[in-house]
């Protein structure tokens, strides 16, 4: 039987235990209850709560993010779908300010696909929001994607940024994060090639694996060591009953999130231990902490396997892009083709996911480019998560960004954004 199949059955199984956990936590939790306050009572219920917690399947969180401060005033936050593809939709943060309000430059967040949800992202948003139109690209759980669908690859996710572009009409400052860099690059790349009147204003890359070759991390060496076919053969199952997507190949989610856990099991169980220690001595403010980032952490998504694979054998197997055999739908992509668009490029230097130099590759690439066009930055003391979150990003990285994007907002292009109609928007979420 598939591996899928048996993760499947093994977590409905769990369910009843689950439940068990729950209500016995919450038995001994209860202030009516003596023996709560007792060491006993408080081991109990603390366990209980980790084995509920360890044990259950994390859904898709919330962007959450109503309201915004923009020049010291705080103004409500709309979530809206403006555009809608199988394997995406297109997220629009509309705040509501006042009709003279000068307009700020638009950014698209070009979120990773590579296991967690767009919301990973929600501390980037939040930090843009006050003096930027935030859109982003809000990736679709392959296995909610009915075969009737199609497949997504490399190929067609190019394509689907080119449409979103040409959708915003080009008055746009683009930032890939991570896993996206290639592909936003390549789809630039195209658009230039074809003189493309919708390009945007800059594209902004961080921590993306432009060139894996240079100061290669673990996660590189694995790809290249074991190949394309090895991950084939090994990671890659069909979607079970009753998901939409049934018989869809994927790379599941589950699988991702075992291989995320691995490269840093002793912190994880560090964590959860202290975790276990802080609700014991009801220190409530670091517990809920370690709820938030797990809550996020814990929720995966399962990828098509077409995409998957391309990116691997493409980009860390082959190392197409940097060079220059790289191509979309059999045309090759020539990011010396790239005149119009200004390139930043970001990244952190404990970064253990994408080495320092990989990202930075991208202005040898970017060939034609004039200097003024380029920017580069590197941030001491962050790792890849550091680079588009936390403190330093809200305080050193992101100021730079703004900087950057007013410092090449040329001449507003027409936007040609189609909203969903309201009962549209509503099913596309």
């Amino acid at each position: 039987m598939p591996y899928y199949h048996w993760y499947e059955m093994t977590h409905a199984a769990m369910g009843p235990w689950r439940a068990a956990a729950d209500a016995t936590r919450v038995y001994f939790r209860n202030p009516l209850n003596p023996i709560s306050a007792t060491p006993m009572g408080k081991s109990i219920s603390a366990a209980c709560d980790l084995f509920e917690r360890t044990t259950r399947r994390y859904g898709k969180p919330a962007f959450d993010l109503p309201e915004t401060s923009v020049n010291g005033v705080r103004v409500p936050v709309h979530e809206k779908v403006v555009w809608h593809h199988p394997f995406c939709n297109l997220l629009h943060f509309e705040r509501v300010v006042p009709d003279n309000h000068k307009p700020d430059p638009k950014v698209l967040l070009v979120a990773p696909m590579s296991g967690h949800y767009a919301t990973l992202l929600r501390g980037t948003v939040e930090a843009l929001l006050p003096e930027h139109d935030v859109y982003i690209t809000d990736w679709i759980d392959a296995r909610l994607v009915p075969l009737s669908d199609g497949s997504f690859d490399l190929n067609d996710y190019v394509d689907t940024l080119i449409s979103i572009l040409h959708v915003l009409g080009g008055d746009v400052h683009v930032v890939a994060v991570c896993q996206p860099s290639v592909p936003v690059m390549a789809a630039i790349s195209r658009m230039e090639q074809g003189d493309d009147p919708n390009v945007p204003h800059s594209m902004t890359l961080m921590g993306g694996p432009i060139d894996t070759r240079r100061n290669p991390t673990a996660v590189n060496k694995v790809a290249e060591d074991r190949g394309t076919d090895w991950f084939a053969r090994n990671v890659v199952m069909k979607v079970p009953f009753p998901h939409a997507g049934c018989m869809r190949d994927v790379y599941p989610g589950f699988l991702q999130l075992s291989g995320f856990m691995s490269m840093n099991l002793d912190r994880h169980m560090t964590a959860h231990g202290d975790y276990f220690q802080h609700l014991i001595e009801g220190d409530g403010d670091s517990a809920e902490k370690h709820r938030e980032f797990y809550d996020e952490y814990l929720a995966v998504m399962d990828l098509d396997a077409a995409f998957y694979l391309q990116t691997v054998d493409d980009v860390f197997v082959r190392h197409l892009l940097p060079r220059g055999e790289f191509r979309h739908h059999g045309e090759l992509v020539d990011p010396g083709a790239i005149r119009r668009v200004a390139l930043m490029t970001i990244e952190g230097e404990k970064d253990d996911i994408t080495g320092i130099g990989q990202t930075s590759a991208a202005h040898d690439l970017c060939c034609n480019l004039p200097d003024e066009m380029k920017a580069h930055y590197m941030q001491p003391a962050v790792g890849h998560y550091g680079v588009f979150n936390g403190s330093r990003f809200r305080s050193e990285i992101a100021p730079r960004m703004a900087d950057f994007f007013r410092s090449h907002q040329k001449k507003a292009k027409r936007s040609n954004i189609r909203r969903l109609p309201r009962k549209a928007a509503a099913a596309a979420k």
